[in-house]
């Protein structure tokens, strides 16, 4: 959801329930109104659920996900936007041409491809801008 729906997040799950055990941990995590994506998925994996379970309670909690791990959105101005002079290897780019559809790849997809060559999750958000492929959809639910 982008920014002009907030305080309006739960909208888009009608008829979901807040989990008590999630909404504890999320509770534990948060910072204010909002809650960065690497803890979202520190919840996650402490709690043994998928990220998108996690999304779910977030949004029913009405907090912002700030901190994209790729880079995306949420960043403080002084962080920066992702480095779109990004030198994207020849095999980096034919690894993403070949999992990208429609000119999207998803967010589980890239956190996998960092892994495989050995770069940082924020260098893969910038590799994708600069490729122009469209991260979606967020593991989180985010978009």
């Amino acid at each position: 959801m982008t920014h002009e729906d907030r305080g309006n997040y739960a909208g888009k799950h009608s008829g979901k329930a807040t989990d008590p055990g999630i909404v504890e941990k999320l509770e534990t995590l948060r910072d204010q109104n909002q809650i960065t994506c690497a803890a979202a998925h520190r919840a996650a994996a402490d709690l043994n659920v998928l990220p998108s379970d996690i999304g779910v309670q977030i949004d029913l909690m009405e907090l912002r996900i700030v901190r994209c791990q790729l880079g995306l959105f949420g960043h403080a101005p002084d962080d920066g936007p992702v480095d779109t002079n990004i030198q994207v290897s020849e095999d980096l780019k034919a690894r993403l041409a070949n999992m990208a559809k429609e000119g999207r790849i998803s967010c589980k997809d890239c956190w996998d491809i960092a892994g495989e060559f050995k770069i940082s999750r924020k260098d893969m958000g910038a590799a994708c801008e600069k490729l122009e492929l469209r991260v979606k959809p967020c593991q989180l639910g985010a978009f």
